[in-house]
């Protein structure tokens, strides 16, 4: 859910699968899914109120805590990236220093990003045990940006190391 600041009045609620939203009243802050706050900014009938974590400050925080740990850290909402984009595309105006604050989150996903290389680099470069990778904090859209390559690449991984240790097998078998 997000915040928005109507412009206009709506006396009923609107039931929803997710909950029932509403009464709107201009200018008093209301929660609402994201798509609705969207819709309603493109028709110029609200303002986006940006989450707490989004400020410069905030994010040079968690780019700093990012940066100075090999681990993923918790981020501030699982869905910092798809919230950015949406207020980015639809409420910038609504965002103070919109362009610092989608700039710190590119950073903060090409950062996670090249973590993400490097724990499967690492899986690789294991040959000695049974690859995994510890995965805590990591987002569903992290996951999906890398899944197509690393499960390529794991397959690959897979088909390898069984025809070395068909190989090995081999080789001791004529020993």
């Amino acid at each position: 859910l997000v915040t928005i600041l109507p412009n206009f009045r709506l006396s009923e609620k609107l039931y929803m699968m997710s909950g029932d939203f509403g009464p709107l009243e201009p200018n008093v802050p209301v929660q609402v899914p994201l798509w609705i706050a969207v819709y309603l900014r493109q028709r110029q009938k609200c303002r986006l109120q940006p989450p707490d974590w989004m400020t410069v400050e905030r994010l040079e925080q968690v780019k700093r805590e990012e940066t100075d740990t090999a681990a993923f850290q918790e981020m501030p909402s699982p869905f910092y990236r798809e919230i950015t984009q949406a207020f980015m595309t639809s409420g910038a105006n609504d965002v103070p220093n919109a362009d610092a604050v989608e700039a710190l989150v590119q950073d903060i996903w090409d950062m996670r990003a090249a973590k993400m290389r490097r724990s499967v680099d690492q899986i690789f470069r294991d040959t000695e045990s049974v690859p995994y990778a510890q995965a805590n904090h990591v987002t569903l859209m992290e996951i999906n940006a890398c899944r197509p390559f690393l499960k390529e690449a794991l397959d690959q991984m897979y088909t390898l190391r069984a025809q070395f240790h068909l190989l090995q097998q081999t080789q001791t078998d004529l020993s």
